[in-house]
């Protein structure tokens, strides 16, 4: 069955999504009688995934839905006595809840008139909407709070004047890109306002011959690929489907091409950020290297909208690949196939850049005495038996569900053949069988609908259920010992678990599924997530690699980083941001201080 008819069955009980294809929110009041507006926007929409078809790629996100509140209750803020109840501590060492508390005071009615002033009817209190900004769609996490307002501002001049009169007020701010991050890094548990970027998706210059690109932070990475396209460049970062160039530097995301390309620290040449105070710095020019002052731009790349608000940002672009090939091999366990991907990136397969000079020259003047391979692996995927079941269920696939690896070589045509066959022989050495690869657009194109639908299709094995996905990274040569013995630990567990991994770059994901609703089920995966956290970080791993720490990873970083570092965390915080307004209650544990 293919899987759009798995989900259209399954979803005929589960709740109704709504697809708004513009922006047409109808008043309603509030808790004091006032009337919330926002103008109708041309071309924006929102979606209310049910909690079987979240259609992100796993490797950025994992998904989870609320139910939606009666509209009965208007009010601003949800109570939080049944929560204090049972003592909830959140993001502390320890910490095992996933519902975020926050102090809640009312917003002035004073700050709702000035923002009213510099946003006319971008601007709204209508609870839906402020629901629907304080209730992730594809996060588990959940808080107390929700937002009290909602903004969209236009221009950086409207973002400047809203943090300034904010900080003025002592008003939390919660930066809002594509929604699309698991940790909770958009949850507004202390209230306030919400700061939406959307309306903010301009190109505003685009370089094609320094490969560079200046845009605002609200449009999408496929957007803008799609513009860049007819000029043969693009930006190489994929996570996952509606994510925003802003929310992707805030949490320093990456995705299945970072083997090749790097994350987004190193894609990104300049920001433009606004201070909690409301001044506006630029963090460098455009030089595609600079020795001069502190690096600002890497300060603000996963800073999670703790530190201000992102309001242009300039891209690094890469040359849309002459060709590629994708290639397919199964191995009897997890371990031969990690094994391959290191062995792979060993190996010594790589590219000569010629978009240089230099390079050329370089070539040019050692071709005859130095062996060159003109070819490079821009992804190495792993997926484990569960996964591949999971996805032979939901496309109606035929695949041997055994562990598997995906490679994608970019370069010249002329040495695709060369270069899989060197990749061919290192798995022949570790168990690898059934090796085939594609060169047809239409062919490839397959394979990586299937990598893509991996998250849908754990779904709908597993209806009802919401998904612990987790985020460690290890150094590479750790990558087959950590997937071996997580794997051992997953396969025991009464709970159905996937792995994939970005096998390139020592990144793994397990997708745990788990009933909401049963609080023995969510222990075990919380088990399962800290056993293969801790074993990352035993490795001189991390407990992220690319989704970054929101609400849900904050307990493991002090264990990571040392007291010391948080420390200095919390004093740039304490600059920038004395009054504590820009993103309350993450990225720093609470129990931090100076």
């Amino acid at each position: 069955m293919a899987l759009a008819s798995l989900f259209a069955r399954s979803r005929r009980t589960a709740s109704t999504f709504f697809l708004r294809s513009s922006r047409q929110l109808h008043s309603t009041p509030n808790k004091n009688g006032d009337v919330s507006s926002i103008s109708a926007q041309k071309g924006r929409r929102r979606i209310w995934w049910s909690r079987s078809l979240v259609p992100l790629a796993i490797g950025a996100a994992s998904a989870a839905s609320f139910a939606v509140l009666s509209q009965s209750y208007p009010s601003i803020s949800q109570s939080s006595s049944a929560l204090d109840s049972k003592g909830v501590k959140v993001g502390g060492k320890g910490s095992t809840e996933l519902v975020v508390k926050g102090e809640y005071k009312e917003v002035p009615k004073e700050l709702v008139a000035e923002l009213k002033t510099i946003l006319q009817d971008n601007l709204t209190t209508d609870y839906d909407e402020r629901y629907f900004h304080g209730k992730p769609q594809n996060s588990f996490h959940k808080s107390v709070n929700i937002p009290d307002v909602v903004v969209f501002p236009r221009s950086e001049e409207e973002v400047s004047k809203i943090l300034k009169s904010c900080n003025k007020y002592k008003v939390p701010i919660v930066p809002y890109g594509g929604a699309t991050s698991i940790e909770g890094h958009t949850l507004a548990p202390k209230g306030g306002v919400c700061i939406d970027m959307s309306l903010m998706k301009r190109v505003k210059a685009l370089h094609v011959e320094d490969m560079d690109v200046v845009v605002e932070p609200g449009i999408g990475w496929q957007e803008l690929n799609e513009q860049l396209e007819q000029y043969g460049l693009f930006f190489p970062l994929d996570p996952g489907p509606g994510a925003t160039i802003g929310g992707m530097c805030a949490t320093r995301c990456s995705g299945s091409l970072a083997v090749r390309y790097g994350t987004m620290r190193d894609n990104v040449i300049s920001l433009k950020v606004v201070l909690p105070n409301g001044d506006v710095v630029k963090t460098a020019s455009r030089a595609r290297k600079s020795a001069a002052g502190y690096d600002l731009t890497r300060l603000i790349i996963g800073s999670e909208g703790t530190l201000g608000v992102i309001t242009e940002v300039t891209l690094r672009l890469q040359k849309i690949p002459q060709h590629s090939v994708v290639a397919v091999c199964n191995f009897p366990t997890v371990k031969d196939a990690a094994d391959v991907a290191i062995a792979t990136m060993m190996s010594g397969i790589q590219v000569i850049d010629f978009s240089t000079t230099t390079d050329l020259k370089w070539f040019i003047r050692f071709f005859s005495a130095v062996p060159f391979i003109l070819y490079q692996v821009s992804r190495v995927e792993l997926l484990d038996e569960v996964l591949i079941r999971a996805l032979n269920m939901a496309n109606g696939k035929n695949l041997k569900e055994v562990p598997t690896l995906m490679f994608e070589f970019i370069g010249t045509e002329a040495y695709a053949r060369e270069q899989t066959q060197i990749v061919q022989e290192i798995a022949s050495k570790h168990n690898g069988s059934d090796f085939v690869f594609a060169e047809e657009s239409e062919a490839k194109k397959e394979l990586w609908k299937i990598r893509k639908e991996a998250l849908w299709a754990c779904y709908a094995m597993a209806p009802g259920h919401e998904a612990m996905t987790t985020d460690v990274c290890v150094p590479l040569s750790h990558l087959g010992e950590l997937i071996s013995r997580s794997k051992k630990e997953l396969d025991a567990s009464p709970l159905l678990c996937a792995v994939i991994a970005h096998a390139g770059d020592g990144n793994f994901h397990t997708c745990i599924m788990f009933d909401p609703n049963n609080e023995e089920q969510r222990k075990e995966a919380e088990r399962l997530n800290n056993l293969m956290v801790h074993s990352a970080l035993s490795m001189d791993g991390t407990c992220t690699g690319e989704h970054g720490v929101g609400t849900g990873k904050m307990k493991y970083l002090e264990k990571e980083h040392g007291i010391e570092a948080l420390q200095t965390m919390k004093k740039i915080k304490k600059a920038l941001d004395p009054n504590d307004i820009m993103n309350p209650a993450k990225l720093i544990p609470p129990h931090v201080c100076y």
